[in-house]
Formats: structure tokens, C-alpha cells, sequence
């Protein structure tokens, strides 16, 4: 009774922290969130049926803008390095079907550093030849840089996108 008490506890923490740490946001609002402004806008909207059910399709843009005064880095190493920390803030659709390959959530990520490295090799005629490639060499998110980025939202047929906005760092 004490393990399925605590279990119980555990899981209303975690669901009520992981609420607590979204934020909700509507068309053309700008909220702050760790020193960062997130804005949402709709850019347009269509009405659509998809299934023989009417839906709204909405194209919308997010954009985040450090606004702190301090610089997001993520410096690779030397060896290969799978990196999955990049993103920012995470605006998820409460309401989007994600119907016809749309998406459900908007992830802001951190700009990826692009470095030209030199390299030679011998050919297949055995040549020696000297080739430039680029590689990502770091992550970043500067003061006062922004990113964006668009999405297709489908909503049930005269609802608005239902949008919060969680931290990811």
C-alpha cells in the first residue's frame, strides 16, 4: 500500500511539474520564458476536410529571441558525438490532429556552427587530392539573436490552435 501510495505521488508530481512548466500562448502574443521572448503567430487559415471530416488548417510561425545576458554554446569534441540537447523551447498543439503529415509541435533549436575542414586522401586512381568539406563544429544561441520557423497545424473545424510553450533548457 506504501509503494502504490508513493507511486501515486511520484506520477501527480511529475504531472503537475511538467503542466506548472508550460506556458500558455495565443496568435500574435510574446511571453518570456528564461530570458528568452517566444512569439506566435498565425500566418493563415483554410478550411480543409480530410476523412470526409471538416477540419481548419493553419500555417503558423514561432520565433524565440535571447533576450538574457548570456550566450547558449554547445562545443562538439573531436570524435563523433551524437547531440540531442540543441532545442530551446518546444511550442506543442494541444488540439492538431497532426492529420495529412502535419505536425503537432514546434522545437526551436539553437543555429549550428559550420566549419570548413581540409582533408587529403589518395583517389581511386591513386591520386593524391586535397578536398574541403564542412562539418558542424558547435551549437549556439547568441544575446539577441532569433530563430524561427514555420508549421502546418490541422484543428478540428472552428477551434483555434490550443498552443503552450515549455522550456527546454
Amino acid at each position: 500500500m506504501k509503494n502504490l501510495l508513493f507511486l501515486f505521488s511520484l506520477f501527480l508530481t511529475l504531472l503537475f511539474g511538467n503542466i506548472i512548466s508550460a506556458q500558455k500562448i495565443t496568435d500574435g502574443q510574446t511571453i518570456e520564458v528564461n530570458g528568452m521572448s517566444v512569439t506566435f503567430n498565425i500566418l493563415n487559415k483554410e478550411s480543409i476536410e480530410a476523412g470526409g471530416k471538416p477540419y481548419d488548417r493553419y500555417k503558423v510561425s514561432a520565433s524565440v529571441k535571447n533576450t538574457s545576458d548570456k550566450a547558449y554554446n554547445i562545443r562538439l569534441s573531436s570524435y563523433p558525438q551524437i547531440v540531442s540537447n540543441i532545442g530551446l523551447v518546444e511550442l506543442n498543439c494541444i488540439n492538431a490532429t497532426g492529420a495529412k503529415l502535419t505536425s503537432k509541435k514546434i522545437e526551436l533549436k539553437m543555429k549550428a556552427q559550420m566549419i570548413n575542414v581540409t582533408y587529403s586522401a589518395y583517389d581511386k586512381s591513386g591520386k593524391f587530392t586535397t578536398s574541403t568539406i564542412p562539418v558542424i563544429g558547435s551549437y549556439y544561441f547568441d544575446q539577441g539573436d532569433t530563430i524561427s520557423d514555420n508549421a502546418i497545424l490541422i484543428v478540428p473545424q472552428g477551434e483555434k490552435p490550443d498552443v503552450s510553450v515549455r522550456n527546454l533548457k
